[in-house]
């Protein structure tokens, strides 16, 4: 994720009284804070590392954890959107806007 959307992601997540637990855990790559959660967090990592070529046993395991087909095809249509949104952002350079800045953020352990 390119830092202008981690910084206006984080921002939004605050507003809408998101549980910071969970947002420094996304922010981290530390563990999430339900077990349901944790599930969509791997399958989105999964999706995008294994580019779509994900195992029947990763998809038996998002499903147990309460999630449908419908549920997979949410993760591709967020990954399609956040491709083009960062591409765009990167090659043009966007700037953080003033209010965004306050939850400035670099990756740790890299």
């Amino acid at each position: 994720m390119s830092l202008l959307c981690t910084h206006t992601h984080t921002d939004i997540a605050h507003m809408m009284k998101v549980d910071p637990t969970l947002t420094e855990a996304l922010r981290n790559g530390s563990t999430m804070t339900t077990y349901k959660l944790q599930a969509l967090h791997e399958m989105t990592l999964n999706i995008v590392r294994k580019r779509g070529q994900v195992s029947q046993e990763e998809l038996d395991a998002f499903y147990i954890a309460g999630y449908s087909e419908q549920q997979v095809l949410e993760i591709l249509l967020g990954l399609a959107q956040k491709t083009i949104s960062n591409y765009t952002n990167h090659i043009a350079q966007t700037p953080v806007d003033e209010p965004f800045k306050k939850f400035a953020w670099a990756k740790t352990g890299v």
